[in-house]
């Protein structure tokens, strides 16, 4: 629920790592500069793991989860670029893209003005739905985005591991019904994966 305050204070650095760990989530790295905070995060979904993860906030503009999606792609491979335009379309509450280095990129970003007047104990919420979201897209994505991942597009055996932060994944279950529901619900048709390009996942 939005706060009545319109004088709420901006979010700071230290709002985020009280959210973060509020979450159960411990950054691998922290960084600031001119401004712009920065945390990095290796998340585990279901099915994705390691998943690097990126929380930059810039206190004038917005507080954004930006997560390297995959290997760089080439951009040889218009299959690709249209792929990440169709998922743009299915997943409207996030953002695919291609980095300078040619890695497509999966965010989520959340306004300042929308953070800053949600009632402060709420705000650790609103920051872990986006996380869960990006979490919860390569989750779904998997058998899609293989061919990026593994060469040949194998996705190796990881039956034995198990998520590094499963209570994480726990909180949000209910709140991404239309990710955990089984391929075709919800209108999103899985589609086989097809090798562009051979990858390594990173």
């Amino acid at each position: 629920m939005p706060s009545a305050d319109p004088g709420a204070p901006p979010v700071r650095p230290a709002d985020v790592e009280r959210w973060l760990t509020d979450l159960g989530l411990e950054p691998v790295d922290r960084a600031e500069r001119d401004g712009i905070a920065s945390w990095d995060l290796v998340l585990d979904g279901r099915r994705r793991f390691d998943l690097r993860v990126t929380v930059i906030l810039d206190p004038s503009l917005a507080l954004i989860c930006w997560a390297h999606f995959a290997p760089p792609i080439g951009d040889m491979f218009r299959k690709s670029y249209r792929k990440l335009l169709r998922w743009n379309d299915e997943f409207p509450f996030a953002k695919f893209s291609i980095g300078e280095d040619e890695r497509p990129v999966l965010s989520v970003e959340l306004p300042i003005a929308d953070v800053a007047t949600t009632l402060e104990a709420e705000r650790s919420e609103v920051l872990g739905l986006a996380l869960a979201r990006i979490v919860g897209i390569a989750d779904r994505l998997l058998d899609e985005s293989a061919a990026w991942l593994w060469i040949g597009g194998r996705v190796p055996d990881q039956s034995g591991r198990t998520p590094r932060n499963p209570g994480f994944l726990a909180r949000y279950d209910g709140h991404l019904a239309e990710l955990t529901a089984p391929a075709g619900e919800h209108g999103l048709a899985a589609e086989p994966a097809t090798a562009d390009q051979p990858g390594t996942e990173r």
